[in-house]
């Protein structure tokens, strides 16, 4: 599962890839290979993402075929 709005999500958010770290309770490094599509999140890690973005999981993955991304 590729978290491609991670990093457009959390730029409107106004966070650092270090800030979403501490508040979501992941390492920054995580977050950063993620972004670069280095790494597939485990599903507890995408919900804490969500959670301290204030959105839903869904509002970071890929957009599905034939939807218009956000």
């Amino acid at each position: 599962m590729k978290l491609t709005r991670l990093r457009t999500v959390r730029e409107r958010a106004a966070l650092t890839q270090r800030e979403l770290a501490a508040i979501a309770g992941v390492t920054y490094v995580q977050i950063s290979r993620i972004e670069r599509g280095e790494a597939d999140p485990y599903p507890t890690t995408v919900r804490k993402l969500a959670a301290a973005l204030k959105v839903a999981p869904t509002d970071l993955m890929d957009a599905e075929p034939g939807e218009v991304a956000a």
